[in-house]
């Protein structure tokens, strides 16, 4: 299964379709003030919906990046705010984290293998238990 779409609130459509246009992510649906729709370089889609107020945003999207250290000074430079990162993870992932302007939380990251076969994988450890019989 690939994530291919994404919704969050946002509570200044202007100021959220900015920034997702400056992360680089092209807009495809424009539909002032209630609703926008950006697709990435690969094809995943991701849309804002407008809200008179969001609480408590927990949502994490989370983007990956072969080059993350790169993309992350070039967003820096562009005027985006990071609230980490790019650091290593314990887990083995590479990432910075980030707000967008109504609050919800974004991490970009560099996982390679580890995003989908990290060492704990679920039934991963079966198989070396066996495998070392």
């Amino acid at each position: 299964m690939r994530l291919n779409q994404v919704t969050v609130g946002c509570t200044d459509y202007a100021a959220s379709v900015a920034f997702y246009r400056r992360l680089g992510l092209t807009q495809i649906v424009d539909a002032p003030p209630g609703y926008a729709r950006f697709e990435t370089p690969t094809g995943e889609t991701f849309s804002i919906h407008g809200l008179d107020a969001v609480r408590g945003a927990s949502t994490v999207i989370y983007f990956e990046i072969d080059t993350l250290d790169e993309a992350v000074a070039a967003l820096r430079d562009a005027g985006i705010a990071f609230d980490s990162g790019p650091r290593d993870e314990r887990w083995g992932w590479r990432e910075a984290r980030l707000r967008d302007p109504a609050g919800n939380r974004l991490c970009l990251y560099r996982a390679g293998e580890y995003r989908r076969f990290p060492p704990w994988r679920i039934g991963q450890q079966t198989n070396e238990k066996e495998n070392s019989k």
